[in-house]
């Protein structure tokens, strides 16, 4: 089983404090299109979850990748297949939207 690294939402943003608009990092959200109109993050890459392998060459593997989904629980699954396909810098958000919402922007709407 892949370890896959994970992150707070206060950690992303002290290593990334200008991502992901400045490009340094990808953020990449896997949750489904009615989660991410409800709520997301600006700069965000947003691949649905079910459709990652089949959309693995659009992703960047130049720069680290940060998988974000709603808890923290898909995006962990991703994190580990991204990892297993080659991917070396990858870490998983703990907590997801909702502790982005909770811990570092209040005005993120939470569902």
């Amino acid at each position: 089983m892949t370890v896959v690294p994970e992150l707070t939402p206060e950690q992303f943003l002290a290593r990334w404090p200008e991502a992901p608009q400045k490009g340094d990092v990808v953020l990449l959200d896997v949750r489904e299109p009615q989660e991410i109109a409800i709520a997301s993050i600006p700069g965000a890459v947003h691949v649905p979850m079910r459709e990652i392998p089949a959309r693995l060459r659009e992703l960047q593997n130049d720069k680290p990748v940060v998988v974000m989904c709603h808890s923290g629980s898909r995006s962990r699954q991703v994190a580990g297949f991204l990892l297993s396909a080659g991917f070396s810098d990858v870490f998983n958000l703990s907590g997801g939207i909702d502790a982005w919402s909770q811990k570092v922007d209040p005005h993120t709407p939470r569902y």
